[in-house]
């Protein structure tokens, strides 16, 4: 299956708050890093740590990972599917080509709570910031390879397909993604029609 990377910077927060729910789909989960503690896997963006000094969301479909730079926010995109025009991600490049990717997802494994890298424990939050069960999270691992080379150059966290059904999360209104979708069935109908 194909994949495709992306990078962009942000120049602050609420930009990359923006990105972030412009991207999100049900379930979504968030990993912050301070640097004095990590947010745990949480179903909920946790304003307590957002944005620290790097962070990840992933979902079905994506990984979007950031990292607090000088002049803002650095950001990758590891997707199973093209970004949006308009959202400003430009592919990762090899001798100004943008590379190909085949993307292979695999199971994967959480911490346990009371895992002694994280003096403070790590925590594991549903939508209503209640504890949950590491086993609750349907997680796995997507292997992003480059074809040319047959190197593996990222590995991201995504929701298992068998256990999770990604969903547009409704109370994200005006949704890029559903409105380009809209808008490209509208266009292949209009095709169709002539």
């Amino acid at each position: 299956m194909k994949g495709f990377v992306y990078i962009k910077q942000v120049s602050d927060s609420d930009k990359l708050k923006n990105l972030i729910n412009t991207l999100s789909v049900e379930p979504s989960y968030y990993f912050l890093r301070s640097f004095h503690a990590v947010s745990g896997i949480r179903r909920q963006l946790p304003e307590d740590f957002f944005p620290g000094i790097a962070g990840q969301m992933f979902n079905y479909e994506e990984e979007l990972r950031w990292k607090k730079q000088a002049l803002g926010y650095e950001l990758l995109l590891l997707s199973r599917r093209e970004a949006a025009p308009d959202l400003g991600f430009k592919s990762i490049c090899h001798k100004e080509k943008p590379i190909d990717w085949e993307i292979c997802d695999r199971d994967a494994y959480l911490y346990n709570m009371d895992e002694t890298q994280f003096p403070k424990g790590f925590i594991y939050q549903g939508v209503d910031g209640k504890d949950i069960l590491p086993k609750d999270i349907p997680i796995a691992q997507r292997y992003f390879q480059d074809l040319a080379t047959a190197t593996v150059h990222f590995v991201a966290l995504t929701v298992n397909s068998d256990k999770a059904e990604p969903t547009p999360n409704p109370s994200k209104e005006g949704n890029r993604r559903q409105e380009a979708e809209g808008r490209r069935q509208e266009a292949e109908e209009g095709i169709k029609g002539s």
